[in-house]
């Protein structure tokens, strides 16, 4: 009797087993696969670049394991879908950099059961830098409603992409993009009039010098007047990592269509996007929002990846932190944070 108790439970573990292999619910089972998928908006002629992570049960093949300057895992390139339905995070990436920005935090995501798909936003990039592009924040919400309905509507993924299910997550310039997602209004007038007073610092990027000469450019003026409504309700869950444009709000109304849970991070020491003007802003102004603040001298760049030697010596601004800051453990506390998040509010 004791033996057949025994041969039973082991063929109820073993039944276990496959099932969370066949579903990938065993982080042990499975890789991470990446694929690039080439988009364009001919609406607004922009190319839209979107590169998406998902599990996979592939194995890394001898081409997946290339030199990369930045700590990340090795993903399977354009490996296999998982089986059944996940939930989806879009991520857009800050002033000057790229969709691959926040690879770390979507590897993590990934790990946590979820598929991330990421856009580089044109004219907006590392190798790609177009000045009337960096003062256009309106342009960046419609790149990731315009992905996403891509990715809903092609075959492969939508068949993997649980759509009651879909987060947004952004950094910077991107932070605000997925608050404008969420249904928050800049006031553009504001916004201008402060870059062009006491916050000119914050809008001379060190991605493109000179940038504030643009804030008197009158086509750029007359499209501020031009805005779509940015709002996207088929996402569920806004996540912002030390977002940018606060001075264009000044009142809980600019948030009055907010209506589903937003988190924010924020920086004591960001030099940036200062916290007084931009991450407690929201916070205070968007009802219910989650709030992070790191101290110390935490600064703006220290949530773009953790580079080796070589990239620091290179690009010191956004990959050399105080000596006092541990940007690996930032990331793991980053990482807990919006995996929590995103597990809660996407049920």
């Amino acid at each position: 009797m004791r033996k057949s108790i025994q041969n039973n439970i082991l063929i109820a573990i073993l039944f276990l087993l496959i099932h969370q292999v066949v579903n990938g619910q065993n982080a042990h089972t499975f890789n991470i696969g990446e694929r690039t998928l080439h988009y364009k908006d001919e609406k607004r002629n922009r190319p839209i670049v979107t590169e998406v992570w998902y599990p996979t049960t592939d194995t890394l093949k001898a081409s997946d394991k290339k030199y990369a300057p930045v700590l990340r895992n090795y993903t399977v390139r354009d490996g296999s879908l998982p089986a059944g339905k996940l939930p989806l995070i879009m991520v857009s990436h800050g002033t000057g950099g790229s969709r691959h920005s926040l690879e770390w935090l979507a590897q993590s995501l990934v790990q946590s059961g979820f598929i991330v798909a990421a856009v580089d936003h044109w004219g907006n990039t590392t190798d790609n830098k177009i000045p009337v592009e960096f003062m256009k924040p309106w342009e960046r919400p419609q790149d990731i409603s315009f992905a996403l309905t891509q990715l809903l509507n092609e075959k492969d993924f939508r068949a993997v992409i649980d759509s009651q299910k879909i987060g947004a997550l952004g950094f910077s310039f991107g932070g605000y993009t997925v608050i404008a997602l969420a249904g928050g209004v800049v006031d553009y007038p504001v916004l201008i009039h402060y870059y062009r007073t006491v916050g000119h610092k914050e809008v001379e990027f060190p991605e493109y010098p000179g940038l504030g000469r643009l804030l008197y450019d009158s086509t750029l003026l007359a499209a501020t007047k031009k805005v779509p409504n940015l709002k996207d309700s088929r996402i569920h869950a806004f996540f912002a990592l030390s977002p940018g444009t606060g001075p264009g709000f000044l009142r809980k109304q600019q948030f009055k269509n907010v209506q589903r849970p937003v988190f924010i991070i924020g920086s004591l020491a960001d030099s940036m996007a200062p916290v007084k003007s931009n991450a407690r802003v929201y916070h205070k102004l968007i009802n219910g929002s989650g709030y992070y603040e790191f101290g110390g001298k935490v600064g703006h760049y220290v949530m773009l990846s953790e580079a080796d030697d070589e990239l620091k010596k290179e690009a010191p601004v956004p990959f050399v932190d105080d000596p006092g800051v541990n940007r690996h453990q930032v990331h793991l506390k980053v990482e807990s944070l919006a995996g929590d998040f995103f597990k809660r509010n996407l049920k």
